[in-house]
């Protein structure tokens, strides 16, 4: 905002350094830890002068950081303080205790659980914490000698809707598998809807004829998504041969976890 003449002096109240009186002078320089200070106006001061304080342009005026006296002052007289008051439309520094929560302009909820963050808001305290755990289970063998990723287990595949765009999703797939060719791999992934969040070609892959292993895989997602996602275990094989989970009956889990960005 611009000003018409002098800019408005915005602070704190300051008392000024003490000031010795010399006889039969009135003008006085004003500082504060040695530093010259300039009042707004004579009518942004407190002095007291003898112990009565003085009213101001009839006692006294101020001229940048120079104080003068209605008449020159004499020995025994006694400047007891000047307090500058800054902008008396400014609050300057409140009291300590002195501002509620509720005086804030600060967005989100504000209470005993909370903190005030930079971009003035609200939020709980720390982070990464497990809003919800969605988990599902299958106990039927699955095959397939697709050369394109499908879906491994149509049962194997849960729901989860996120409460933030911030939040990420924490997915652990635990299964058998088994390759059946004897010199091409099996592969397996995990979807989020139709994206496959391993490598996009292959992601996990095993190369072990005829021989079921139990293995695991996991992925932190970021979906910045609030709407309902797919997690699901999809897999695939090459040059024909047959890929399988949930062998020699063990059982598959995939387990979705969100946690709080």
């Amino acid at each position: 905002m611009a000003y018409i003449g002098k800019t408005p002096v915005i602070g704190n109240f300051q008392k000024c350094d003490s000031i010795s009186v010399v006889n039969g002078q009135a003008a006085y320089t004003l500082q504060v830890g040695g530093a010259n200070v300039s009042p707004q106006s004579e009518n942004h001061m407190l002095v007291s002068l003898n112990g009565i304080l003085q009213a101001p342009v009839d006692s006294f005026t101020v001229s940048g950081s120079t104080l003068t006296f209605a008449s020159n002052l004499i020995t025994g007289d006694v400047i007891d303080f000047v307090m500058i008051l800054g902008n008396v439309l400014d609050l300057g520094v409140p009291s300590d205790n002195t501002v509620s929560l509720a005086k804030l302009t600060a967005t989100g909820t504000k209470d005993a659980t909370t903190f005030l963050r930079g971009d003035n808001t609200f939020a709980e305290a720390g982070g990464g914490k497990v809003l919800q755990v969605v988990t599902a289970t299958d106990s039927t063998e699955r095959s397939t000698t697709s050369t394109s990723f499908v879906t491994g287990s149509n049962t194997l595949s849960i729901n989860i809707t996120p409460s933030s765009t911030s939040s990420k999703i924490f997915v652990v797939v635990t299964t058998s598998i088994q390759n059946s060719g004897t010199s091409e791999n099996s592969y397996f992934t995990i979807f989020r809807d139709s994206t496959n969040l391993g490598n996009a070609s292959y992601g996990m892959s095993i190369l072990a004829p005829n021989i079921y292993q139990n293995t695991s895989m996991s992925i932190l997602d970021s979906p910045s998504s609030t709407s309902q996602l797919t997690y699901q275990l999809y897999m695939k094989g090459t040059n024909g041969n047959t890929s399988k989970i949930c062998v020699i009956g063990t059982h598959s889990s995939l387990t979705a976890f969100e946690i709080q960005g």
